[in-house]
């Protein structure tokens, strides 16, 4: 598995976002991609608790698949993000400090909590090394996306 990505790491690549910048697929705004990924480490909190969407028989597939190099999906679409959105900030340099402050939030629940886990809807109950993988995942997508 490729190295993680930090909050450092993220936040020199959203710094040269911006805010005019059109994505390679898919119709999303730079500050409509950036809401989700805050949302994503809000649901890792447990601040925005998800339903499990998916059998648990199939958690066990699903969470394999986080250990692994392979990309999520161009243009995938999930319940918890969906394609009518209304930005909740008012510029998106708002949007990045609101992901660093749930990212540093996130950081601290579990580190308070090592044991701690949180549910994805599609992925079950993830501890915080295997949120970190998701997390990794999706910023490397939506980085790719808006080539940052």
């Amino acid at each position: 598995m490729s190295q993680t990505i930090n909050l450092e790491n993220a936040l020199s690549r959203l710094g040269n976002l911006k805010s005019d910048q059109l994505p390679l697929w898919g119709s999303m705004s730079a500050q409509r991609m950036v809401e989700p990924l805050t949302d994503t480490i809000l649901i890792a909190s447990g601040k925005n608790p998800q339903a499990l969407l998916v059998p648990e028989d199939r958690i066990e597939k699903m969470q394999a698949w986080l250990e692994t190099d392979k990309p999520m999906a161009k243009n995938i679409e999930v319940a918890f993000a969906p394609k009518k959105w209304t930005l909740r900030n008012e510029e998106i340099d708002l949007a990045i400090d609101e992901f660093t402050d749930a990212w540093l939030s996130f950081e601290e629940i579990y580190e308070n909590n090592p044991g701690h886990k949180e549910v994805h809807a599609y992925y079950g109950p993830l501890d915080y090394r295997q949120w970190m993988l998701l997390h990794t995942k999706h910023l490397k997508h939506h980085f790719e996306q808006f080539e940052i």
